[in-house]
């Protein structure tokens, strides 16, 4: 559904880079796509065919991730590539933001304008009393200068740009990451094809931000109403206006995950992207079940996550681990200790209608492996790497 482009101005717009500042966003792009790809696979070469041997010819055995860790924390190999990620992760963000600066008070007044308007038929609903947990207000998660939360000024979408743009060049050199929403589109068609009879009428995206993973539902079940929740005000005011100037009514709400205000069998669809290794897991188990009190009989639960420790070896657990100690999030590891399955069937779901899986990327892997990988002819390569790892739940 397309609507009037002179009514609902494009808020994304409205940032404009300077030349130097386009070229450093390329250049931080592809720093970080060096370090995370190319550097990674030098780190484990030299694990592989230097440290591992050296280990073994003096009889220490390697038992898990955390052996490797120790090993390989004062290799230079190590240390080089730590440092060059660290440093690349917080130069997504800050690369972007004084063009952002510049056109913010633009944003803001668009912001204002679209929630005013509401063209497109979607909503906004803040709560000024929402009570920040702890947990997310301790830390600048993922080296994001504010987050998804901070406020600096009345209306402020400062942070939904900052998260937006920074998320762009974090990913702008990622072969997996072409577009926003791929993730959403992978989970999508994964249902669309794998269920041709699952019809959902209402999807709910937990900490959506600013709704890139929530707006591809809206066009692969058409006729869906989308809802979205985050405890960000700034990057819920920032999705909604790129939303309403899509044409894409979406209803977004700032609400903790922990406790929502929607009535029990609400929704027949409840989805996530990256979102539970961001919560303590003592939250992760109260949001689940609060996705098991929200869904209706038959309805499906899908949340894309980071692979669980039992489903990788340990080097792979080392890999993914770093993001504990060096991107300010501190419950990834916790978060991946647990048995996803386990966390689902505690919720309340049946245990044999729980899955935790690897799915094919939908938008490189193309349409005919898809089908393939869904006939069970090819498998699905690894997270991160061609493939997603999802978990959840029909609610038989």
């Amino acid at each position: 559904m397309a609507i009037n482009p002179a009514y609902v101005t494009d808020i994304e717009t409205q940032v404009q880079p300077t030349h130097d500042e386009r070229a450093r966003q390329s250049f931080v792009s592809t720093v970080r796509k060096h370090a995370i790809i190319d550097m990674r696979s030098k780190v484990q070469e030299d694990w592989t065919q230097r440290v591992a041997p050296a280990l073994a010819a003096r009889g220490t055995e390697v038992r898990n991730w955390k052996d490797i860790q120790q090993a390989m924390e004062n290799e230079p190999s190590y240390r080089f590539y730590s440092s060059t990620r660290y440093n690349a992760q917080e130069m997504c963000y800050l690369s972007v933001q004084p063009a952002i600066e510049r056109a913010l008070p633009k944003m803001i007044a668009l912001a204002r304008d679209a929630n005013k308007a509401a063209r497109a038929g979607g909503s906004l609903r803040l709560n000024p009393n929402m009570e920040m947990p702890r947990y997310l207000k301790a830390l600048d998660v993922h080296l994001a200068p504010g987050w998804t939360h901070s406020e600096f000024t009345a209306d402020d979408v400062a942070q939904g740009a900052v998260v937006s743009f920074g998320g762009k060049v974090f990913t702008g050199q990622h072969p997996y990451r072409k577009h926003p929403g791929v993730i959403a589109q992978t989970t999508a068609e994964w249902l669309k094809r794998k269920f041709p009879q699952f019809k959902p009428q209402r999807v709910l995206d937990l900490g959506t931000t600013s709704g890139k993973n929530l707006l591809p539902y809206v066009e692969i079940f058409p006729g869906i109403e989308a809802h979205g929740i985050d405890v960000g005000a700034p990057v819920l005011r920032f999705g909604h206006a790129v939303a309403e100037n899509a044409g894409i009514p979406v209803h977004y709400s700032q609400q903790n995950a922990e406790h929502l205000d929607f009535p029990d069998a609400h929704f027949d669809l409840i989805v996530s992207s990256f979102f539970f290794h961001e919560v303590p897991v003592k939250a992760t188990k109260q949001i689940l079940r609060e996705c098991r009190r929200l869904l209706r009989p038959g309805g499906h639960m899908v949340h894309l996550e980071l692979p669980n420790e039992a489903a990788v070896d340990n080097y792979a657990n080392f890999f993914w681990n770093w993001d504990t100690a060096n991107n300010n999030e501190p419950f990834y590891t916790n978060f991946r200790a647990q048995d996803p399955i386990a966390l689902c069937s505690e919720a309340g779901f049946r245990r044999e209608s729980c899955f935790a899986q690897l799915v094919p990327d939908f938008a490189s892997s193309g349409e005919e492996k898809f089908e393939r990988f869904l006939r069970g002819e090819i498998e699905a390569p690894q997270h991160g790497n061609g493939g997603w790892f999802f978990f959840g739940a029909l609610n038989a």
